[in-house]
């Protein structure tokens, strides 16, 4: 399983950007997918989780509200819109992915995820 994730950029605080991340194979519907971020000098940390049908998504307090995370299953692809972008969002974003069971689960700890993509950068600027 391959992930590649793409779509960050730099953008002005009170912004908006949508970064997705693409899973190779067949068994896509599989996964449950996830977005993490990580600062510079700071842990990685959890962002959003979405099930295997999309129909649970969980999110970080910290962008409850502001961030929407979804997939489409037909495409195996799954999105983080962000809006109300702040300056403490600026990190390297990273996709993961865990095959499940059950397809209502979410998971919100790194260590679920056995497969993760290279990350890609969002610098919110003030």
């Amino acid at each position: 399983v391959q992930l590649q994730a793409y779509g960050g950029g730099l953008v002005q605080a009170g912004g908006s950007l949508r970064v997705s991340c693409v899973v190779s194979g067949r068994t896509f519907s599989s996964y449950a997918m996830g977005w993490f971020r990580q600062a510079p000098g700071k842990e990685r940390e959890f962002v959003a989780a979405i099930s295997r049908n999309g129909v649970t998504t969980y999110y970080a307090d910290s962008v409850k509200g502001r961030f929407t995370i979804s997939r489409d299953n037909a495409k195996n692809t799954v999105y983080l819109q962000m809006n109300g972008l702040k300056p403490e969002d600026t990190a390297v974003y990273y996709c993961a992915a865990d095959r499940r069971l059950y397809v209502s689960a979410i998971y919100y700890e790194a260590p679920e995820y056995d497969y993760w993509g290279q990350g890609t950068q969002v610098t919110v600027s003030s």
